[in-house]
C-alpha cells in the first residue's frame, strides 16, 4: 500500500470512528429522552418497554463496544469476542484439513450446517423458541476471532426445540498463523450447549445460556467425529491454556481445564467437484447495512410523496399564508424542487450502500448525524416531542447500523474489490 493510500484509510478509520462514537452518544440521548416521559399509565408505559429495548439492544452493546476496544486485547487470548467486543465463549477445539473436509466430518457424524443470522432467521428462531417448536438449522449468534464473526456454525437440536442444542463455530486460520508454542493448525472452533433462553447479565438481552462446563461439549463433538470416521485422528494439547472458571459476554460461567485437542481431518476423501471457494463471512452482507439502506430508501420515498403534496396541496405547504397565485406557483414548486432532490438523493445513496459503496455509507451517516444533531440542539433543555420520536429514533437507528463494525468492514472491503477489479479492466485494455 502506497504513503497516499495509507493516508487516506486513515482519514476514514477517523471518519469512521467519529460517527462510532457519535452514535454512542445519539443513542444514550434517546434513551434519556424516552425515559423522560417517565412511568405512567397508557402509551408512556410502552414507553418504557421501548426504553428497555433500547438501552438492552442498542446503548449498552454500543458502549460496550467503546470501551472494550480501550482494553481488552486484540491478540489472540484462546477466547472469543461478542459483537460488544465481550470475552465470549472460549476457543476449545482446533482442526486440520481443507473446508471441505470439515463440512463432511461434521455433516457425516450428524451434525447440521446452521442458518446465517439473517432477519428472517432471527424471527424464526423467536417464534419457534416461544412455541417450543424445531428449528434444526435456526442460526447461532456471531461470536468474533481474528477480527471477523465466524465462518460458519454446526449445531443438534436436543428435544425438538431450539431452546436446548449442541453447537458449535468455525472459524478459519490465517495464512501462516500459528498457536501459542508454534503449531500450525487450519481452524479454530468453539462449542457449548445451549441449555436455557434467558437475559444476558451485561447487556440484559434475550439469549442462549450455556452449559458451564464446556468440556463437555468439547469432547462430545469430538466423540461423534471419531465414531463416525475411524479415519479422523485426534491429538491433544495439555496445559494449552491455564484451567479457569469464568463468565462469557452473556454473563453464563465457563470451566475448562484448558487442554485443546486438533482433530484432523486430512484422511477423509472429499472429491474435487466438492471443494469450493473457501467461505469468509466477511463477504456476506450483512443486516446492518440492509436495515440502513431499506430505512434510507423509505425515507427517501416519502420524501418524494412529499414532493408531489406540495404540488397537489400548495395549501399544506403554505400555513395559510396570504400569497398572489404567482407566488403561491413559485412557493410550491421550490418545495417540490427540494424535496424531489432530498428524496431522490436518500435512494441513490440507498442504492449505492447496500451494494456496498463506502462513500455512500459515510454519506448517509452525515446526513443521520447533522439531523439528530440539529433536533438535539432545538430541544436543549426540553423533551423532544412525542410525535418526533419515530422519526428521530428511526435515523438514529440507521446510524447505529451503518456505523457498525460489520458494516463498516464489508463496505470497506467491497469498495477495494471493486477497485482493483476496475483497475485490472483498465490494465487489460491498455
Amino acid at each position: 500500500m502506497s504513503a497516499r493510500e495509507e493516508r487516506r484509510f486513515s482519514v476514514l478509520d477517523m471518519i469512521d470512528a467519529a460517527f462510532f462514537a457519535f452514535s454512542a452518544l445519539a443513542i444514550v440521548w434517546l434513551a434519556l429522552q424516552l425515559f423522560s416521559y417517565g412511568v405512567k399509565p397508557g402509551w408512556p408505559m410502552l414507553l418504557l418497554v421501548v426504553f428497555w429495548l433500547v438501552v438492552s439492544y442498542l446503548a449498552l452493546p454500543r458502549l460496550h463496544r467503546v470501551l472494550t476496544a480501550i482494553y481488552v486485547p486484540g491478540y489472540f487470548i484462546g477466547r472469543t469476542r461478542t459483537s460488544d467486543g465481550l470475552l465470549g465463549d472460549p476457543v476449545n477445539l482446533a482442526l486440520r484439513g481443507n473446508e471441505a473436509q470439515v463440512h463432511r466430518a461434521l455433516t457425516q457424524s450428524g451434525w447440521i450446517r446452521a442458518d446465517d443470522l439473517t432477519f428472517a432467521a432471527s424471527v424464526k428462531i423467536t417464534v419457534n423458541t416461544v412455541k417450543r417448536a424445531s428449528y434444526p438449522t435456526a442460526p447461532v449468534s456471531p461470536l468474533h476471532l481474528f477480527d471477523r464473526q465466524q465462518d460458519f456454525a454446526y449445531q443438534r437440536e436436543v428435544d425438538n426445540s431450539p431452546a436446548k442444542r449442541h453447537h458449535v463455530r468455525f472459524w478459519r486460520c490465517p495464512e501462516g498463523w500459528l498457536l501459542p508454542g508454534g503449531i500450525a493448525v487450519d481452524w479454530l472452533a468453539a462449542g457449548t450447549f445451549d441449555r436455557s433462553v434467558g437475559l444476558s447479565l451485561f447487556t440484559l438481552q434475550v439469549t442462549h445460556k450455556i452449559e458451564e462446563d464446556t468440556d463437555v461439549e468439547r469432547d462430545f463433538l469430538i466423540q461423534t467425529i471419531t465414531e463416525a470416521d475411524p479415519a479422523v485422528d485426534v491429538e491433544v494439547i495439555e496445559g494449552y491454556s491455564s484451567g479457569y472458571h469464568s463468565r462469557n459476554g452473556g454473563g453464563d460461567r465457563i470451566l475448562t481445564d484448558g487442554n485443546l485437542p486438533i482433530i484432523d481431518v486430512r484422511a477423509l476423501d472429499v472429491p474435487e467437484s466438492v471443494v469450493t471457494q473457501p467461505t469468509d463471512s466477511r463477504d456476506l452482507r450483512p443486516a446492518s447495512i440492509v436495515f440502513g439502506s431499506i430505512v434510507a430508501a423509505l425515507r427517501g420515498i416519502f420524501t418524494l410523496i412529499l414532493a408531489v403534496g406540495a404540488l397537489a396541496s400548495p395549501a399544506d405547504v403554505l400555513g395559510g399564508q396570504d400569497l398572489t397565485a404567482a407566488q403561491v406557483d413559485a412557493v410550491k414548486f421550490t418545495y417540490a424542487a427540494v424535496f424531489l432532490v432530498v428524496g431522490a438523493l436518500d435512494l441513490l445513496l440507498a442504492w449505492k450502500a447496500m451494494s456496498g459503496r463506502n462513500w455512500a455509507r459515510l454519506l448517509l451517516m452525515a446526513v443521520g448525524a447533522v439531523s439528530v444533531a440539529l433536533i438535539a440542539v432545538q430541544t436543549y433543555g426540553s423533551r423532544v416531542q412525542a410525535s418526533q420520536l419515530p422519526v428521530t429514533a428511526l435515523t438514529i437507528f440507521v446510524l447505529l447500523a451503518l456505523s457498525s463494525h460489520r458494516a463498516r468492514e464489508w463496505s470497506t472491503r467491497r469498495s477495494a474489490h471493486d477497485e482493483d477489479l476496475g483497475a485490472r479492466i483498465v490494465s487489460k485494455m491498455g
